[in-house]
């Protein structure tokens, strides 16, 4: 059995007057005195609402709780119907209670106004058919009006967070941003909270804290630089924040070794490269062919989905979180720890290299390590000088299983070797393809005929029965048995992909090692 109070939390809706547009406007006694809804079927009408006019179209509602703020001025040939409602009960929800226009709403909403208006007007047998068509108009409705929340909801919660993100370090009221999304401060606090699982202020907080962190990584400022750095006025309540948020003072967290999560195989194999196991890491084949971890080190699939991997990523207490920019789980992890982003395409392998190596504070290890491997590049092109002579032009090509892929230094795959270690140049026909700016040239696998190079390289070459035999008929085509490389023998079908995928210290040194290989043997 149900308590009282349990029936009273249900709330009633009965239609009790349905007027057609046209009558509201012809007749000036119209007033309504309770909510009402405006359903055009058809043409337009123009209204006044809190002082504004507002045009409404076909398919349009507009749902009223004031009756004193609205006025409806001419209809321009248009058909619909205004309902005015009465509400019975204690909880009444927010959604129905803020003047609301939807457009564009759907065929099964305009048949069921129809439906009641006809049988409001006809009446029938039964008596309650009028108010189970009602409800079933208001289930629609509701159902509108509650996607239409979330959406907008999603388009102006987006649009601050962008905001904040890029402007944190300035003074950001509460006030301000619910300005800037159009909505009241109590909204615009519990539709926050519930996006982003924070309260305003402790957004900010940890935007600017974590934003510190990044900055400790390379350097101990003055703890009131460090302050204005990221939006506070002074170092005193900047430690006070920060040692409250990360557990230690912001000298201890420069100082501490840290514990670091590297998301790509590229950043992994950098922190290899200095004798630095991270706490969690991505690894390729090449990569755990090189060094050997536990499974428990490992991130299973992180390329793909977050959500797998959130919990050990959380569990293993980072200091710190490596990754390429522009990664969609960065928002996610604020709240496990900073999340470092290195360009990939605004930097090279050594840049990188040499960042992650100031982090772990390992900047003899990489000088060292690029050392070393300058000198093997001294040597190969020496090796390269007495063989080949002047170099020419090379062009380095993956086959996958329905395009070509050319490849250019910013994405590796051992072009960066070819051309700026090993004096190799980019055919003209790349060149002009812009690929100095886009990274790389995707083109149908027919099509590689038509990129003629001095020497050319295949990396990669389709898996498939159906696809290696579309590749062997370009292979066997006139066309490419007539580009020079064919004619000179200085065609390399490598076929490592693995190998040349990462664009890294331990991936690069063994592309040297296999491109001297085929071209010295």
């Amino acid at each position: 059995m149900y308590k009282d109070n349990q029936l009273l939390s249900h709330v009633f809706y009965q239609p009790i007057q349905i007027v057609k547009l046209e009558e509201m406007v012809s007749c000036k006694e119209v007033h309504f005195t309770h909510p009402f809804i405006v359903i055009v079927y058809e043409g337009h009408i123009m209204c006044m609402l809190q002082g504004r006019p507002i045009q409404l179209s076909s398919n349009s509602v507009m749902f009223l709780e004031d009756t004193d703020d609205f006025y409806l001025l001419e209809t321009r040939e248009s058909t619909g119907i205004v309902i005015q409602y009465r509400a019975y009960g204690s909880k009444r929800d927010s959604l129905l209670q803020e003047a609301t226009l939807m457009e564009h709403c759907s065929y099964r909403l305009m048949n069921l106004a129809k439906e009641v208006e006809k049988e409001a007007t006809v009446g029938g047998s039964n008596p309650f058919r009028l108010q189970k068509l009602f409800g079933e108009m208001l289930e629609e409705l509701y159902s509108h009006l509650r996607d239409n929340k979330q959406q907008q909801e999603g388009l102006w919660i987006d649009k601050v967070l962008h905001y904040i993100n890029l402007h944190f370090r300035d003074e950001l009221t509460r006030e301000q941003m619910a300005e800037k999304a159009q909505v009241s401060p109590e909204h615009f606090s519990r539709t926050f909270h519930k996006h982003t699982g924070y309260t305003y202020s402790a957004y900010l907080t940890l935007l600017r804290i974590r934003e510190s962190q990044k900055k400790l990584l390379f350097a101990m400022p003055k703890l009131d630089d460090l302050a204005h750095e990221v939006g506070y006025r002074e170092g005193t309540y900047f430690s006070r924040k920060f040692r409250e948020f990360v557990g230690v003072s912001p000298t201890v967290y420069y100082q501490k070794s840290k514990r670091i999560i590297a998301l790509n195989t590229n950043h992994t194999a950098c922190l290899l490269a200095l004798g630095i196991t991270p706490v969690l890491g991505v690894y390729s084949p090449f990569l755990e062919g090189i060094k050997s971890v536990p499974s428990l080190q490992k991130l299973k699939g992180y390329e793909y989905d977050i959500t797998s991997n959130y919990r050990e990523i959380t569990a293993a207490c980072p200091d710190v979180i490596i990754n390429y920019s522009g990664g969609r789980e960065k928002q996610a992890l604020l709240s496990v720890a900073p999340v470092l982003e290195l360009p990939c395409k605004q930097l090279s392998w050594r840049e990188q290299f040499a960042l992650i190596a100031n982090i772990v504070d390992r900047q003899e290890v990489y000088k060292n390590w690029l050392q070393q491997y300058d000198e093997q590049i001294a040597l190969c092109n020496h090796i390269l000088d007495q063989k080949l002579g002047e170099r020419g032009s090379a062009i380095v090509w993956e086959i996958g299983s329905h395009e070509a892929y050319c490849l250019n230094s910013s994405h590796g795959r051992g072009s960066h070797i070819l051309y700026e270690d090993l004096g190799f140049r980019r055919p003209d026909a790349i060149v002009t393809q812009n690929i100095n700016q886009t990274g790389y040239l995707t083109v149908d696998i027919e099509d590689i005929v038509h990129f003629p190079a001095d020497y050319i390289f295949v990396t990669a070459l389709p898996t498939k029965d159906f696809k290696k035999e579309r590749f062997l008929n370009v292979l066997h085509s006139e066309k490419w048995q007539s580009l020079t490389a064919v004619q000179k023998k200085q065609v390399y079908f490598i076929n490592q992909y693995e190998l040349f995928y990462g664009y890294d210290p331990l991936s690069t040194a063994a592309q040297l090692q296999k491109l001297m290989q085929v071209l010295t043997s």
